[in-house]
């Protein structure tokens, strides 16, 4: 797994609202035991997103939006097969996580 994948939720319950995780965690740390990931979240489920913050991106066709103050970290064993490599997010997740951590 990398950073900048796109995974299926790995909490199956949770799909119909969320479902895809992002990894956003840097490959240079090493094998851990967890990996952090950003909700990836249904338009409909998520309402208004905020500026800069929550950028709406594409995964198979789908609108989905960054609930980027939603990151947590999930075993990293959960996180089996990305549906989607997607490194030509960075510049929007990296500004999103700027925006929540005051780096702006």
């Amino acid at each position: 797994m990398a950073r900048f994948d796109v995974f299926a939720n790995p909490f199956a319950a949770e799909r119909g609202h969320t479902p895809f995780v992002l990894d956003v965690q840097n490959d240079h740390l090493g094998p851990l035991a967890t990996r952090v990931v950003i909700p990836l979240r249904t338009r409909k489920g998520f309402g208004t997103p905020a500026r800069g913050l929550n950028p709406v991106l594409e995964v198979a066709g789908t609108p989905v939006v960054l609930d980027t103050a939603a990151l947590a970290p999930v075993p990293a064993q959960m996180l089996q097969h990305p549906v989607l490599r997607a490194p030509h997010w960075q510049g929007d997740v990296v500004d999103a996580l700027d925006t929540l951590f005051g780096a702006y």
